[in-house]
């Protein structure tokens, strides 16, 4: 995964929580004809299955049930806590833990282009929502299965990847901004 992330420091850390209830917009690919067990390329294809019989009106079509507010299941590999233990540390020892699905709200969900086995996608949504459970959804769905292969945070509420700023050239704006300040009394970032 790539793109925006949103980083805070001294003061700004107070608003994390605000930042991350933000609508979020994603752009990326699905494979289709294939899961994984952590729905991404984490870990290898399996289930290979035949996609040789959609069209790019069933593939469109499919998207337009997890438009709305949905309950979404999460993966076993993510971060969730079931009485203590983050899912990803069970699944890793071949458990599989019972989890609830959890309500998401999908505000759009558009395929951009079709070049199968990739599908291209934008998605729109709000907090909480995991695309490679979409990944995995879609692909049940279609009959067919899926993973996430790309995945780029585009947008964190008003906060678009366009402004942003590489970590690189943050790091030097943060290095001018301390030789300017240095030997000033009671001087802070």
């Amino acid at each position: 995964a790539t793109g925006l992330l949103i980083v805070c420091t001294g003061k700004y850390t107070k608003k994390i929580n605000e930042y991350m209830g933000m609508e979020k917009e994603y752009i990326g690919t699905f494979t289709l004809g294939a899961t994984t067990p952590t729905y991404d390329l984490e870990s290898d294809p399996e289930n290979p299955q035949s996609i040789a019989h959609l069209t790019k009106a069933m593939i469109e079509a499919a998207a337009t049930p997890f438009i709305g507010d949905i309950l979404q299941m999460p993966p076993q590999h993510s971060a969730i806590k079931k009485n203590g233990e983050r899912l990803y540390i069970s699944a890793r020892k071949g458990l599989v833990v019972e989890v609830a699905p959890r309500p998401v709200t999908i505000h759009s969900f558009t395929i951009e282009q079709i070049d199968l086995p990739l599908v291209h996608f934008k998605v729109v949504c709000g907090t909480g929502t995991y695309i490679r459970s979409l990944a995995h959804d879609f692909g049940a769905a279609l009959g067919v299965g899926a993973y996430m292969s790309s995945l780029r945070r585009t947008r964190i509420g008003a906060f678009s990847v366009a402004d942003a700023k590489t970590i690189s050239a943050f790091e030097l704006e943060v290095e001018a901004m301390r030789a300017a300040l240095e030997g000033q009394p009671d001087a802070e970032l």
